[in-house]
């Protein structure tokens, strides 16, 4: 596994000229102590602000405890635009990286232990990827950014096969669906419907992923976000709500039972799934207040309750403006929240222990949103 560390005359002297364009420098800083688990570090991936071509790809090792802003640059010298216009997702499959840049049309598929660019994969306004036995799957709204309660263009789901990364299959699906989940046999897809509200989508697309046929929607509540299975047969489905009367909810169905379990109220602006709990963030914005209504939940899978409204125990969220993305060492159990702020400038990375408490944060790119850890325990998208 190469590390992304950098001296500073290294930094001082890396001159790739992109004509036209921002230069990202890489940058490196000791955050911690090195800790050695099947867990070697992880990417984040931060989106960047729509049009501003700004999205970029930070690496925390955690071997060494550096943390490595804007390494995708350095990697890869001769790519034009750089990662391109908003990270939506990324993950690992065998020993690739995959990144979906939601404006710029496409997948970037990276080395993994280097980030050196390998390909593209091209799929418009592609939003979310899962993988399964050789082949990817993304959500794409297929047409342009644009809120029409008028908009016509369906959305669907991709298969990609990652030997070619050519899209071989297409499947229609809802209007802009966004989560997507993998459960047996059946590809499970939240129809969010963002772009024609205020007449969102209620649905999750169920698709048979032998046939790759739709061939159920499950009503669940508007404009759905996320989707992921816990390890008792049961889908969550997160809905953002309306942002007016109808608030953002946690839903549980049981796949097998195919009945809705429970909701909760539970808002949820990301969310991760480990073991038995799922950890989410909130910053919901309501248009009849005015104002974010922020917390930090453990919902408990099992009880299918929320066992807490703020899992920050030591007054640390009191510094973070805006949260946004989260994730969780499935070894360590270290909790990883990021920071928005302002959606503009450079947002901020916190790292808490098991209990809650802050043990280091560090600066990243702009809207540090997704993560991928990097270690055998964690390549938990093949299926």
């Amino acid at each position: 596994m190469k590390k992304f560390t950098y001296l500073l005359f290294a930094m001082l002297l890396f001159t790739a000229c992109r004509e036209d364009d921002e230069i990202f420098i890489p940058e490196s800083i000791n955050v911690s102590n090195p800790e050695f688990t099947s867990i070697t570090g992880f990417y984040l991936l931060n989106e960047g602000n729509m049009g501003s071509n700004k999205s970029t790809l930070d690496y925390y090792d955690c071997t060494t405890g550096v943390y490595t802003r804007n390494i995708y640059g350095n990697a890869n010298p001769d790519v034009p635009k750089e990662m391109g216009d908003v990270g939506n997702d990324i993950a690992i499959y065998g020993n690739r990286l995959y990144a979906v840049i939601n404006c710029s049309n496409k997948v970037e598929v990276m080395d993994v232990a280097t980030a050196k660019r390998i390909g593209q994969i091209d799929i418009p306004n592609c939003r979310y990827i899962k993988f399964h036995k050789g082949y990817t799957y993304v959500t794409s709204y297929a047409g342009p950014v644009e809120i029409n309660p008028d908009y016509q263009q369906i959305g669907y789901v991709a298969k990609v096969d990652t030997a070619s990364l050519e899209v071989v299959d297409r499947c229609l699906v809802g209007f802009q669906p966004d989560g997507i989940e993998i459960m047996g046999d059946k590809i499970y897809v939240a129809n969010s419907g963002g772009y024609i509200v205020p007449n969102y989508e209620n649905t999750v697309s169920v698709i048979d992923i032998n046939t790759f046929e739709e061939v159920e929607q499950i009503e669940v509540a508007v404009n759905l976000h996320y989707v992921v299975a816990d390890n008792h047969g049961c889908l969550w489905i997160s809905s953002r709500g309306d942002y007016y009367e109808t608030s953002s909810r946690l839903y549980c169905y049981d796949v097998r039972k195919k009945r809705m379990v429970t909701s909760l109220d539970v808002p949820v602006s990301d969310m991760c799934i480990q073991g038995d709990s799922i950890y989410v963030v909130s910053a919901g914005w309501s248009h009849i207040t005015s104002s974010y209504n922020v917390t930090y939940s453990i919902v408990d899978v099992n009880l299918k309750t929320k066992v807490t409204d703020n899992f920050i125990t030591d007054g640390t969220d009191a510094k973070i403006k805006m949260p946004y993305g989260i994730a969780v060492n499935p070894i360590t159990k270290e909790i990883y929240v990021t920071d928005a702020k302002n959606y503009v400038n450079p947002g901020t990375l916190y790292c808490f222990d098991n209990d809650g408490k802050l043990k280091w944060s560090v600066r990243t790119g702009d809207i540090p949103a997704h993560f991928a850890f990097v270690g055998e325990q964690t390549i938990q998208n093949e299926q």
